[in-house]
Protein backbone atom coordinates (compact mmCIF):
# COMPACT_ATOMS: atom_id res chain seq x y z
CA UNK A 1 0.00 0.00 0.00
CA UNK A 2 1.45 3.34 -1.09
CA UNK A 3 0.76 7.02 -0.67
CA UNK A 4 1.82 9.79 -3.01
CA UNK A 5 3.23 13.18 -2.08
CA UNK A 6 2.05 16.44 -3.58
CA UNK A 7 5.29 16.53 -5.59
CA UNK A 8 4.82 12.95 -6.87
CA UNK A 9 7.17 11.34 -4.36
CA UNK A 10 6.44 7.74 -3.53
CA UNK A 11 7.50 6.14 -0.23
CA UNK A 12 10.01 8.95 0.38
CA UNK A 13 11.57 8.58 -3.07
CA UNK A 14 11.85 12.28 -3.83
CA UNK A 15 11.76 13.73 -7.36
CA UNK A 16 15.06 12.83 -8.99
CA UNK A 17 15.27 9.41 -7.32
CA UNK A 18 16.50 6.58 -9.50
CA UNK A 19 13.61 4.57 -10.97
CA UNK A 20 15.60 1.41 -10.22
CA UNK A 21 16.62 2.33 -6.65
CA UNK A 22 16.59 -0.19 -3.82
CA UNK A 23 15.86 0.19 -0.11
CA UNK A 24 18.15 2.85 1.33
CA UNK A 25 18.62 5.87 3.58
CA UNK A 26 17.21 9.12 2.10
CA UNK A 27 17.30 12.79 3.05
CA UNK A 28 13.84 14.35 2.92
CA UNK A 29 13.09 17.58 1.06
CA UNK A 30 11.51 20.38 3.07
CA UNK A 31 8.26 20.00 1.08
CA UNK A 32 8.03 16.33 2.11
CA UNK A 33 8.75 17.21 5.72
CA UNK A 34 5.96 19.81 5.58
CA UNK A 35 3.57 17.24 4.04
CA UNK A 36 4.29 14.89 6.94
CA UNK A 37 4.28 17.41 9.78
CA UNK A 38 0.66 16.50 10.55
CA UNK A 39 1.93 13.18 11.94
CA UNK A 40 4.27 14.97 14.37
CA UNK A 41 4.02 17.83 16.85
CA UNK A 42 5.69 20.23 14.41
CA UNK A 43 7.73 20.22 11.20
CA UNK A 44 10.87 20.48 13.36
CA UNK A 45 10.09 17.00 14.74
CA UNK A 46 9.87 15.38 11.29
CA UNK A 47 13.05 13.41 10.63
CA UNK A 48 15.42 14.68 7.96
CA UNK A 49 16.64 11.17 7.17
CA UNK A 50 14.50 8.07 6.64
CA UNK A 51 14.83 4.48 5.56
CA UNK A 52 12.67 3.88 2.50
CA UNK A 53 11.98 1.18 -0.01
CA UNK A 54 13.40 2.22 -3.35
CA UNK A 55 11.34 2.37 -6.52
CA UNK A 56 13.00 -0.81 -7.80
CA UNK A 57 12.15 -2.57 -4.54
CA UNK A 58 8.53 -1.40 -4.75
CA UNK A 59 8.27 -2.70 -8.32
CA UNK A 60 9.05 -6.21 -7.03
CA UNK A 61 5.72 -6.45 -5.19
CA UNK A 62 3.04 -8.67 -6.72
CA UNK A 63 0.25 -6.10 -6.31
CA UNK A 64 0.50 -2.40 -5.52
CA UNK A 65 -2.30 -0.24 -4.14
CA UNK A 66 -1.90 3.54 -4.39
CA UNK A 67 -4.24 5.58 -2.18
CA UNK A 68 -4.73 9.33 -2.55
CA UNK A 69 -7.29 11.75 -1.16
CA UNK A 70 -7.88 15.45 -1.51
CA UNK A 71 -7.42 18.12 -4.14
CA UNK A 72 -3.82 18.72 -3.07
CA UNK A 73 -2.92 15.30 -4.53
CA UNK A 74 -4.77 15.73 -7.87
CA UNK A 75 -1.81 17.04 -9.88
CA UNK A 76 0.52 14.35 -8.56
CA UNK A 77 -2.01 11.58 -9.25
CA UNK A 78 -2.49 12.78 -12.83
CA UNK A 79 1.27 13.00 -13.39
CA UNK A 80 1.78 9.51 -11.99
CA UNK A 81 -1.03 7.87 -13.94
CA UNK A 82 -1.14 9.82 -17.21
CA UNK A 83 2.12 11.70 -17.43
CA UNK A 84 5.41 10.52 -18.86
CA UNK A 85 7.60 8.05 -17.01
CA UNK A 86 10.13 10.33 -15.36
CA UNK A 87 12.28 10.60 -12.26
CA UNK A 88 10.71 14.05 -11.84
CA UNK A 89 7.55 12.21 -10.74
CA UNK A 90 8.78 9.08 -8.95
CA UNK A 91 5.23 7.69 -8.70
CA UNK A 92 5.15 7.46 -12.51
CA UNK A 93 7.25 4.29 -12.15
CA UNK A 94 3.97 2.57 -11.25
CA UNK A 95 3.13 2.66 -14.97
CA UNK A 96 5.71 -0.12 -15.41
CA UNK A 97 4.11 -2.46 -12.89
CA UNK A 98 1.78 -5.21 -14.16
CA UNK A 99 -0.72 -5.03 -11.25
CA UNK A 100 -1.39 -1.61 -9.75
CA UNK A 101 -4.70 -0.45 -8.32
CA UNK A 102 -5.16 3.30 -7.89
CA UNK A 103 -7.86 4.26 -5.40
CA UNK A 104 -8.64 7.99 -5.22
CA UNK A 105 -11.49 10.16 -4.02
CA UNK A 106 -13.32 12.61 -6.29
CA UNK A 107 -11.05 15.51 -5.34
CA UNK A 108 -7.82 13.61 -6.07
CA UNK A 109 -9.25 12.52 -9.45
CA UNK A 110 -10.07 16.01 -10.73
CA UNK A 111 -6.93 16.35 -12.94
CA UNK A 112 -7.27 12.95 -14.65
CA UNK A 113 -8.01 13.54 -18.33
CA UNK A 114 -9.30 9.99 -18.83
CA UNK A 115 -11.36 9.91 -15.63
CA UNK A 116 -14.56 8.82 -17.38
CA UNK A 117 -12.73 6.00 -19.14
CA UNK A 118 -11.27 4.71 -15.85
CA UNK A 119 -14.73 4.77 -14.21
CA UNK A 120 -16.26 2.90 -17.17
CA UNK A 121 -13.56 0.21 -17.18
CA UNK A 122 -13.80 -0.24 -13.42
CA UNK A 123 -17.59 -0.55 -13.54
CA UNK A 124 -17.34 -3.19 -16.28
CA UNK A 125 -14.81 -5.44 -14.50
CA UNK A 126 -16.01 -8.95 -13.72
CA UNK A 127 -16.58 -9.57 -10.00
CA UNK A 128 -13.94 -12.33 -9.87
CA UNK A 129 -11.23 -9.90 -10.94
CA UNK A 130 -11.42 -7.76 -7.78
CA UNK A 131 -9.14 -4.75 -7.56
Amino acid sequence: MLGIGTDGHLAFNEPGSSLGSLTRLKTLADSTRLDNARFFGSVDEVPRHVLTQGLGTIRRARHLLLLATGAAKAEAVAAAVEGPLTASCPASVLQLHPHVSVLVDEAAATRLRRRDHYAEVHAGKPAWQGL
